[in-house]
């Protein structure tokens, strides 16, 4: 049972000297519309990733289901993201509760929707390292 109050309480960005931090419940729309968001991730969204994601998309949608044979894939790989989840302790014990997990953007894609699923997972947070978002020509 989902016992989440207020999914606005995953609509956040934070940001530390290495990394910046998106709650996955935003979609698209809403971080191109979010101030506090770097412009240079807003114009990768609106030059790259529009063409294979509706705006109305959240992130935890999106990265849930990201094909590895996708463009979008791949500006993610080059923005070396980082993907912040929560999953089942034990799969086949779903009663034990969740631990939370850091995957590469690699990791999380070679798992199937189908075994995420049994795993529980949850995508919570997108993670994006500065220095790979700084070298990103646009």
């Amino acid at each position: 049972m989902n016992n989440i109050v207020n999914e606005d309480d995953f609509k956040y960005y934070m940001q530390d000297i290495e990394r910046y931090y998106f709650g996955a419940c935003y979609n698209y729309n809403e971080l191109l519309n979010n101030e506090m968001v770097p412009f240079k991730f807003k114009t990768i969204i609106t030059k790259y990733i529009k063409d294979d994601v509706d705006y109305d998309t959240t992130l935890e949608s999106h990265l849930f289901y990201l094909d590895t044979q996708k463009y979008d894939y791949r500006i993610y790989k080059q923005l070396k993201a980082r993907i912040r989840v929560s999953q089942y302790k034990k799969p086949e014990d779903h009663s034990r509760g969740f631990k939370e997990k850091v995957y590469t953007i690699e990791q999380l894609s070679k798992i199937s929707p189908e075994e995420k699923i049994r795993l529980g997972i949850i995508v919570r947070e997108l993670i994006i390292s500065k220095l790979a978002l700084f070298a990103f020509t646009v």
